[in-house]
């Protein structure tokens, strides 16, 4: 019963092919994460050093892993809502 439920609430759409339009957005979207996370990140330095540290921004370990995880989930957000309007 739930299952049926479940597939008749789903749409069909055509499946999301990588692209370098994809591979842009999903940068530019951990840029910004990794913006928004150096603006907002009260300890950026705490936890294991990074090797050459003033290319991460002086993030340590977590915050880069933080950042990075946010930017991912936001440009999937993105790139599947561009994907559903048809932009991409």
């Amino acid at each position: 019963m739930l299952t049926s439920t479940l597939l008749a609430a789903t749409f069909a759409t055509t499946p999301l092919q990588w692209s370098p339009v994809v591979g842009v957005i999903m940068i530019l979207s951990n840029i910004v994460a990794i913006a928004f996370g150096k603006s907002s990140i009260k300890y950026q330095s705490v936890g294991p050093e990074l090797p050459s540290p003033q290319f991460f921004g002086g993030f340590g370990l977590p915050a880069l892993l933080a950042t990075t995880a946010f930017g991912h989930i936001l440009g999937v957000g993105v790139i599947l809502g561009l994907h559903s309007l048809g932009r991409i």
